[in-house]
């Protein structure tokens, strides 16, 4: 009898209990999830705050990229009187695998369509000095090298880098606005 005096008293209150428990601990959850996504945004707001200046500085040293690889630009600076079409050739493909290699670290802030667009680039200026090369004497003048190169690119719908630096231009206009 006193068992059930007890538990007239005992069973209430635990069910108050557990139900003030359950409450609030969805209402603690509900806050905590919600300080939680407010942190997430502001972090993210952080992030974009530090990333936009790097990704701007990656897609204007890809354009620079782009701009020193180009055939013409890149034998005016490169050629020298006295140079034979060999030595020019090996100056001209270490010059652009020198500042590619030094460029690497820019893929992190570009797309990977854009990044492979600017490597095939890289190997269509090697190829069309390659190929450029391979039709002269390898002792011939470095000036033969540097106009048969320029004269080839002539003869394309659009000079080799002009795709890349376009789509570089685009996306950056896109992620950047």
């Amino acid at each position: 009898m006193m068992l059930l005096e007890i538990l007239k008293f005992i069973l209430p209150s635990l069910v108050v209990f557990f139900t003030a428990y359950f409450v609030l601990k969805q209402v603690f959850d509900k806050h905590s999830e919600q300080q939680q996504n407010i942190l997430i945004g502001e972090t993210k707001k952080e992030n974009v705050k530090l990333l936009t200046p790097l990704r701007l500085q990656a897609y204007e040293r890809m354009v620079l990229y782009l701009e020193r690889i180009a055939p013409a630009n890149l034998i005016l600076r490169q050629n020298q009187s006295g140079l034979t079409v060999f030595q020019l050739q090996t100056r001209l493909i270490q010059s652009i695998r020198e500042e590619f290699e030094h460029n690497l670290s820019q893929q992190l802030y570009i797309s990977s369509s854009v990044w492979d667009q600017i490597a095939n680039t890289k190997e269509e200026v090697v190829r069309l000095i390659n190929t450029s090369a391979s039709q002269l004497k390898s002792d011939d003048a470095s000036l033969k090298l540097g106009q048969l190169i320029i004269n080839t690119e002539k003869t394309f719908k659009k000079p080799i880098v002009r795709t890349a630096i376009e789509n570089l231009k685009a996306e950056m206009e896109q992620k950047l606005g």
